[in-house]
């Protein structure tokens, strides 16, 4: 009689899949963005934006990838949310500390990152009722926008020099996915509050 092979957690075998490398190379790029704008100067600005603008790519990448080649994992499905929202939180964190974002633009910052907390808290309170809320295209239009729009802003003064007026369409591009991130933020508001109603089943 034959010894069996122990099953291996498919999990584990697709951790060290491309999909995911490329999400922990997301992660990774965070601390790398978040110190070129710390130094500053124009130099280290357009790094800046370099670095962002490959890990935004690849947001778009791997989970094509996870798809296509059959790798789709919880650890990947957990951490690009993670990284998602550790990039665009630690970029507009940032970006109002060196000013690029001040005044009444701070707001458009504020409501962004508001709704990726309470996105992320229905998540979690949907998930231990085993609901989940689907993307909708419009909240898929809302990230490519806010993406552009940090990009917009990374760049900043040294953009400017470029391409005038180039902060000025990173912050209009910022109230414009403000403005679509509140709407999607209710969706997944309503949908949370759905299920919170909802009579408990006998």
């Amino acid at each position: 009689m034959g010894l069996r092979r122990p099953r291996v957690n498919p999990s584990r075998l697709h951790a060290l899949s491309l999909p995911n490398m490329l999400t922990y190379g997301r992660i990774a790029a965070v601390p790398m963005v978040a110190a070129c704008l710390f130094v500053g100067g124009d130099s280290l600005r357009w790094a800046a934006f370099a670095i962002f603008a490959i890990a935004a790519v690849t947001d778009f990448l791997d989970g094509y990838l996870a798809r296509a080649w059959q790798q789709q994992s919880p650890l990947g499905r957990m951490l690009d949310s993670i990284a998602d929202k550790l990039l665009v939180a630690a970029c507009l964190l940032m970006l109002a500390a060196n000013n690029t974002i001040s005044g009444w633009s701070i707001w458009a910052a504020m409501v962004i990152l508001c709704r990726e907390v309470l996105v992320s808290g229905l998540r979690e309170f949907l998930a231990e009722l085993r609901a989940s809320v689907p993307v909708t295209q419009l909240a898929k239009y809302k990230t490519t926008t806010q993406l552009i729009a940090i990009g917009f802003l990374l760049a900043g003064p040294a953009g400017d020099k470029v391409l005038p007026g180039n902060t000025q369409i990173g912050i209009g591009l910022l109230w414009v996915a403000a403005l679509l991130t509140l709407y999607t933020g209710y969706d997944y508001l309503r949908a949370g509050l759905r299920h919170v109603l909802e009579e408990p089943s006998e």
